[in-house]
């Protein structure tokens, strides 16, 4: 099965210089471009890694990384995604998504530099130090394509991290607007509330529904349930 979110969000296409600079300057970073296979092919800007046109021309895939940070107390740490965000703004999510970059030498290895790319951004989005690589589980691999609206997009392969620890956080409100801890009972509650007022990322979707609750109940031993595959 190949992941596919017919998602299109209702906000008006967003021209470059109506952006936030902060933003903007993101969208020169490069990302790593991958094939099905999770094997480097090359790199490209932020930007033309998430333009429509490029995702359903060219079928561009680049690398990316969702953590999952539950506390001792079994809660996970959700975060709403800043209303500047170019992707998805003000969607509910996991606790960090982003990319390993190809100009960061550590951050080019399919599992170590997702942890590196992790530590990083983590620190960047929600003020959090207290993360070692020790700490980071990997615990499977997606393919997913989801629009955001008709200029900009994602088509992923995203690593999902787990880890459990209680971490002080200092949300930036450029990139994080909101944080909230659930519990398992809670989340779903809201994933299936009929009046569709949580709004979550594609990404989060498709992770919640297939693979969450398993490793919610596994917490204790992670390995257990940890999948090497590249799952579509």
């Amino acid at each position: 099965m190949y992941y596919v979110f017919s998602f299109v969000m209702s906000v008006p296409v967003r021209h470059l210089a109506t952006l936030c600079p902060i933003q903007t300057a993101l969208l020169r970073e490069k990302v790593i471009l991958v094939n099905k296979q999770d094997e480097i092919i090359g790199s490209e800007t932020k930007e033309n890694a998430h333009l429509m046109e490029n995702i359903v021309q060219r079928g561009v895939i680049h690398r990316a990384f969702s953590v999952f940070i539950f506390n001792t107390k079994n809660e996970l740490l959700l975060q709403q995604r800043s209303s500047e965000k170019i992707t998805f703004p003000d969607l509910w999510t996991n606790t960090c998504c982003s990319h390993p970059l190809y100009t960061i030498e550590n951050e080019k290895d399919p599992i170590s530099g997702t942890k590196h790319a992790a530590i990083r951004r983590l620190k960047d989005e929600l003020g959090i130090t207290g993360v070692n690589y020790e700490d980071i589980t990997f615990m499977t691999k997606i393919i997913y394509y989801g629009a955001s609206n008709g200029q900009w997009g994602e088509h992923e392969l995203d690593h999902v991290l787990v880890i459990r620890k209680d971490i002080p956080t200092i949300p930036n409100p450029n990139e994080v607007q909101a944080i909230r801890y659930v519990s398992k009972n809670e989340l779903y509650q809201l994933l299936n509330d009929k009046d569709g007022s949580f709004k979550v990322t594609p990404w989060f979707d498709i992770i919640c529904r297939s693979y969450l609750q398993q490793w919610w109940d596994n917490l204790d031993n992670l390995e257990k349930v940890v999948d090497d595959s590249i799952n579509f």
